[in-house]
């Protein structure tokens, strides 16, 4: 059984009344598509720290790496509540076993990134954090974490959202008792996915697996870390070739020479963009049904998350 994929979510994304001017910031694809397939956890850091709605609108003030949380017109400092709140609700988040969060973007509480910075002139400089995403993501170093703004970029969303079907996975691996054939069975299901997005942390994980000395929570805890990193580089088209013809070599007894033709001109086309990513993997998974080919049929590159989310449909 697979367990839930919790997120947490900045709660003005789900439709809830409780920005500043009283109003909200529903996000469709967030509640009708992806609500499909996880739970969120909301979180309000202005309404959950004590303010009220409707309230003055909030801005940062300051230094970059340390700005200060104002009220707009009255200068009014909530740094301190806030930064005491955030510290207290990231421990009680700790319970909820989170695969990610997602921020509302601009926001001087939960914007992750680009957030205005006023300095002392009045000037803004975009390269803020916000203050409770700040706290957030110095305590969840490896969660996954994006954006409503930047989840309108496909690459960006598929990314995002691969993470987080993987780290479920990971959950769920990490909650049983340590063992080097679950440790192994794992990584052996998702070699292919990790090898298109870095192939030099694919060979060190694959080291670290087949060596994996004692104690082994130790070994868990490095992978994890490892998989993160791997999965934070960016898959290419040049990467994703390279799995599709390393794919390949799984049927050089099966595949006629026609087969082989299409599936290297299908390769060309997505090479030039022509078409996208989920074009040559159906066909690789047409081939994998046909040839009943069973490592292939174990790898989550092929089927990393619901193809309803159409995920691999940009070129």
């Amino acid at each position: 059984m697979e367990s839930t994929i919790k997120l947490g979510v900045s709660t003005c994304l789900l439709g809830e009344n409780v920005r500043y001017d009283g109003g909200h910031q529903l996000d469709r694809f967030i509640t009708d598509t992806l609500g499909r397939y996880v739970t969120f956890v909301p979180v309000c850091p202005e309404v959950e720290c004590g303010m009220s709605i409707p309230r003055e609108a909030l801005r940062l003030v300051g230094e970059v790496d340390h700005p200060r949380l104002v009220t707009r017109q009255t200068g009014v400092d909530y740094t301190d509540q806030m930064v005491e709140w955030a510290r207290k609700r990231v421990r009680d988040l700790e319970k909820e076993d989170l695969c990610g969060f997602i921020f509302k973007s601009k926001s001087p509480s939960s914007g992750m990134e680009r957030v205005k910075v006023f300095n002392e002139s009045g000037m803004p400089v975009k390269q803020g954090v916000g203050i409770f995403a700040r706290v957030f993501m110095d305590h969840f170093p490896l969660l996954s974490v994006e954006e409503d703004g930047r989840l309108h970029d496909p690459k960006l969303r598929e990314t995002f959202i691969e993470t987080i079907f993987v780290y479920r996975r990971l959950r769920e691996l990490l909650a049983r008792e340590p063992s080097r054939g679950a440790l192994v069975d794992f990584h052996t299901r998702h070699k292919l996915l990790i090898l298109s997005h870095s192939p030099d942390l694919y060979q060190r994980m694959g080291r670290l697996v087949a060596q994996a000395p004692d104690p082994l929570d130790q070994v868990y805890q490095e992978y994890r870390e490892l998989l993160v990193s791997a999965l934070r580089e960016k898959t290419t088209p040049k990467k994703n070739i390279n799995v599709l013809q390393h794919m390949m070599g799984y049927f050089k007894n099966d595949l006629t020479a026609d087969e082989k033709q299409e599936i290297l001109e299908i390769l060309d086309h997505y090479r030039n963009d022509s078409v996208p990513l989920i074009v040559p993997i159906t066909l690789m998974n047409h081939y994998v049904r046909k040839y009943d080919q069973p490592y292939l049929k174990e790898q989550y590159y092929l089927n990393p998350h619901p193809i309803e989310l159409k995920l691999r449909n940009h070129a």
